[in-house]
């Protein structure tokens, strides 16, 4: 089974940035405009989740932590036979985190495709949360 960590520094504060990830059904308006297009809750604990890719997927929430800042989802549909990932906010500072995603999935050869696009979805996370916490948007 392959396992892809991907992590970044945020300069916004932790909260800022959980309340956005634990938004489970707007992902494409709050933590990742652009590299999600679309959420669609369609039952509870569950959402469709279609990337600007084009690639559309039905995910379910395994477990939202709060004490931990973490949301941890399962992706239940092809072309994976297994998904399993988590977001987790930490502390480094005031105004300051670090964002922590990590997908465990199979079959492996389809590791390659899940860290470029979790390397860009990092990237418009980091984006739109410095940009959020500039403009006081935060919580």
């Amino acid at each position: 089974m392959a396992s892809v960590r991907k992590e970044i520094f945020i300069n916004a504060p932790s909260q800022t940035v959980w309340n956005a990830l634990r938004d489970f059904g707007a992902l494409h308006t709050r933590l990742a405009p652009g590299f999600v297009t679309d959420t669609r809750l369609v039952e509870p604990g569950a959402r469709i989740v279609t990337f600007a890719n084009g690639q559309v997927v039905r995910e379910l929430l395994v477990d939202l932590s709060e004490a931990d800042r973490r949301l941890a989802w399962a992706v239940v549909d092809g072309p994976f036979q297994h998904y399993n990932a988590f977001a987790q906010v930490f502390d480094e500072g005031p105004e300051r985190c670090r964002f922590v995603w990590v997908a465990d999935l199979l079959p492996d050869a389809l590791a390659g495709n899940v860290a470029t696009m979790m390397g860009e979805g990092l990237g418009v996370i980091k984006r739109t949360m410095e940009s959020s916490a500039a403009r006081g948007l935060g919580s």
